[in-house]
């Protein structure tokens, strides 16, 4: 799954049949503090999820398991919009050897 943040989206007016009533979105990923990266992907929005929103992705199979999604030509789905993350970090002291 990729963590990222909704930037924009993404209109087609003509499409594969299947897709008619889909919603792409553009999604940037993000690191675990929430600062951006250069990767994106395009996803179709099965959620409601909006711009500025931390979402998840599934990609590739897996992004055709949602209810929408079952059988359709996707490849990236927002399958979820983030709340809140919660990460615990153990710090370790790295000791340096003097020569």
């Amino acid at each position: 799954m990729i963590l990222g943040r909704v930037i924009g989206t993404v209109w087609a007016t003509r499409k594969d049949e299947n897709l008619v009533g889909a919603k792409f979105l553009i999604v940037r990923q993000i690191n675990l503090d929430y600062s951006d990266t250069k990767n994106f992907v395009v996803a179709v929005d099965s959620v409601g999820a909006g711009v500025g929103e931390v979402v998840l992705v599934a990609t590739g199979s897996s992004a055709r398991q949602t209810t929408f999604t079952k059988n359709k030509p996707i490849d990236a789905v927002i399958m979820a919009i983030v709340d809140k993350l919660d990460i615990v970090i153990k710090e370790e002291k790295l000791e340096t050897a003097k020569n």
